[in-house]
């Protein structure tokens, strides 16, 4: 019986085939956008974790003034020295690695080329420190450090600028009113949160930056590395502290630095990209509900044109359930066919979209199934009260039917 309902089911909408595809089109848009819009969120959550992962792991950044919020200064607040580093590295347990550092936007200049980028002056903890690698050459040495030597590490995006594709080791390049031996090539990170572009700086040693560049002894922040094991909270407490002692804060005075957690801007920008996937999903799936509805009126018309067909199977013996089920397949199988085509258009628009966006393609085996789920739900829900409105016609009126 059930075999025979599904045929009767497939040739009824075959009849109208146009109507049929207009019909699971609202489907179609519903399930593609739902499942979309959520796979573009999930893989800008990734792109977002993966950023912020890469500035370096169980990392804090003690930097001057309050920046708690839109017009919160940090400009007026003194700067740190290298002896706030120092003392933090020595009385501050728990930390794996301290490196002061300080920046300038300086041009540098090589082989009739020049380029404007961000010059930082650190220690060479900096690079363990933000989970930096090679490409080639060496970070500066502790001699060089102590002497302020005229010594460089480049980033990838420089390299670009200035030297192409060629190898920029052992060449010199000017920077501000000094040459400058490129003694190091970084491998490349990419963006970082806020679209800043991590390999477009060059990395010298911060008593060269501080001599020659600048001309101060002010530090512009302090990254810290927490040990795995120890607790951030507590260590981040302590930083506070030691600062507020070192920069003679009395008590109730508000903090004229503000100490970062890499995993708090984390958790708090992750949580910010996973909200909007929810609200696009929730409006997107909007457009499911309107197709249920399309179902359910052409369901309805579909009755209407039938109606001599159905007083007819009833004459002759039909079952009120076996009508009922033709209809009821009928509204599934548009449902369930416009939810399959639905996910294929989802799978094609989120790989381009992703990629046109830069971030991961992440497919979520979850929502697909919850989307097609949905939308074959929404044929029973939408297909009953039809179905049921077919089944209960009485034959008699449905044969005089015109």
């Amino acid at each position: 019986m059930l075999v025979n309902t599904m045929v009767l089911a497939l040739k009824g909408l075959g009849r109208n085939a146009m109507r049929s595809v207009l019909t699971m089109l609202g489907i179609v848009i519903g399930v593609s956008a739902v499942v979309t819009m959520v796979t573009l969120g999930n893989g800008t959550t990734q792109s977002v974790s993966a950023q912020i992962a890469s500035l370096g792991s169980n990392l804090l950044i003690v930097m001057p003034g309050q920046r708690g919020g839109p017009g919160s200064a940090g400009a007026s607040a003194p700067r740190f020295k290298v002896a706030d580093a120092e003392a933090i590295a020595t009385q501050i347990g728990g930390l794996a690695g301290v490196a002061p550092s300080a920046g300038q936007s300086v041009t540098v200049v090589a082989q009739a080329k020049n380029w404007t980028t961000t010059v930082t002056g650190t220690t060479s903890a900096w690079f363990h420190l933000g989970n930096w690698t090679l490409a080639s050459g060496r970070v500066f040495t502790d001699a060089e450090e102590r002497g302020g030597s005229a010594v460089c590490v480049m980033g990838e995006t420089v390299r670009q600028r200035l030297f192409g594709t060629a190898n920029p080791v052992g060449s010199t390049i000017r920077v501000k009113q000094f040459s400058c031996e490129v003694v190091g090539l970084l491998r490349s990170k990419g963006q970082a949160s806020m679209g800043r572009d991590q390999d477009d700086a060059v990395i010298i040693p911060l008593r060269t930056l501080q001599r020659r560049v600048t001309g101060s002894q002010d530090v512009g922040q302090i990254q810290l590395s927490v040990r795995s094991g120890a607790a951030v909270d507590r260590v981040r407490t302590s930083v506070e502290q030691l600062m507020r002692e070192r920069r003679h804060l009395a008590d109730g005075t508000t903090d004229n630095f503000t100490v970062l957690d890499t995993q708090e801007i984390a958790r708090a920008m992750t949580g910010t990209t996973e909200l909007l996937t929810m609200l696009l999903g929730a409006v997107a799936a909007v457009s499911l509900l309107v197709g249920g509805i399309g179902i359910m009126n052409i369901m309805l018309v579909s009755i209407t044109e039938r109606t001599r067909e159905i007083g007819t199977r009833l004459a002759i013996g039909a079952l009120e359930r076996e009508v009922l089920l033709q209809f009821l397949v009928e509204a599934v199988t548009l449902s369930s066919l416009g939810g399959a085509i639905g996910l294929a258009l989802a799978a094609g628009a989120s790989m381009g979209l992703a990629r046109l966006m830069q971030v991961p393609f992440a497919f979520d085996p979850r929502i697909n199934l919850v989307a097609f789920l949905f939308s074959a739900g929404m044929g029973v829900l939408f297909g009953y009260l039809p179905a049921r409105r077919a089944a209960h016609l009485d034959p008699i009126d449905a044969l005089r039917h015109e």
